[in-house]
């Protein structure tokens, strides 16, 4: 069973059961993917520049965004200034050779104070990607920022020629950059049953989103989903590193008659 947290997002006591994992992949030597799950703070950064230092910015991205998770209420302006001292705790450690130009992604789920209640932040710089499943149905959240993402929006090239475009790789906005890039986010109120999926491309680049879909159908336990989401892609080839992270958000009726002892967090709404 996947680690419960608890919270009163909804105005009831809800458990938000977590499941992450991350992979090298089949082909790269080292995996320059990090993670947070710590808290109410979920997130993945996919790191690049040469040797280590992908793995480098990727660490001080996720490291910052998880000091975020001893913090709380928060604001969705907490989240913007922990992405923009991430940015600049990037620049500062890319004074070496072996770090220059290194960068990294990142993509998220919070939980913020807002008109007096709890509710979801989401946010991405990137391509690494947030999508919600409800109600049987699933949705992208976060939108990419990508060259191909721009031709697509732009009506210049099809679905079908995104998929196989020799720039589907590159990325317009990055953490370890030179004025700091602008987040996207968005700010929505939870709902009872609703599952999140936070991942680098190494799992969206491999496993479209309608399988995607079907493993969190599959597996009620986000754990047993960011696995098989894993083995996925993998199994489509793993030719970049992959990390998935999966929040779902129950009931804690059943975890109540069992005499759960995990740790609460105070987020009654005011």
């Amino acid at each position: 069973m996947s680690p419960a947290h608890y919270a009163d997002l909804t105005g009831e006591q809800t458990v938000i059961r977590v499941g992450a994992a991350t992979h090298v992949g089949r082909v790269r030597e080292l995996n320059e993917d990090a993670l947070v799950a710590e808290g109410l703070v979920f997130a993945v950064a996919d790191g690049m520049g040469g040797h280590a230092a992908g793995e480098v910015a990727s660490t001080i991205a996720a490291l910052t965004l998880r000091d975020l998770s001893s913090r709380h209420p928060l604001r969705s302006d907490d989240v913007v200034d922990a992405l923009r001292e991430s940015n600049r705790r990037i620049l500062k450690a890319a004074t070496a050779p072996e770090t220059d130009g290194m960068g990294t992604t990142v993509a998220g789920l919070t939980v913020v104070r807002t008109g007096g209640a709890d509710h979801w932040c989401v946010f991405n710089i990137g391509d690494s990607r947030v999508y919600r499943f409800l109600g049987n149905r699933m949705s992208q959240i976060t939108h990419d920022h990508s060259e191909v993402r721009e031709l697509l929006d732009a009506g210049l090239i099809t679905p079908d020629e995104a998929e196989r475009h020799p720039m589907r790789n590159v990325i317009t906005r990055s953490l370890g950059t030179d004025p700091a890039p602008v987040p996207d986010l968005w700010v929505f109120p939870p709902h009872q049953g609703e599952r999140f999926v936070i991942c680098s491309d190494g799992l969206s680049n491999e496993v479209s989103d309608r399988d995607i879909m079907v493993a969190l159908r599959t597996h009620d336990d986000p754990q047993a989903a960011a696995d098989a989401l894993i083995e996925a892609a993998l199994r489509s080839g793993g030719r970049d590193n992959v990390t998935v992270v999966v929040v779902a958000v129950e009931s804690d009726q059943d975890d109540e008659e069992e005499g759960d002892t995990s740790p609460r967090h105070d987020l009654i709404s005011t």
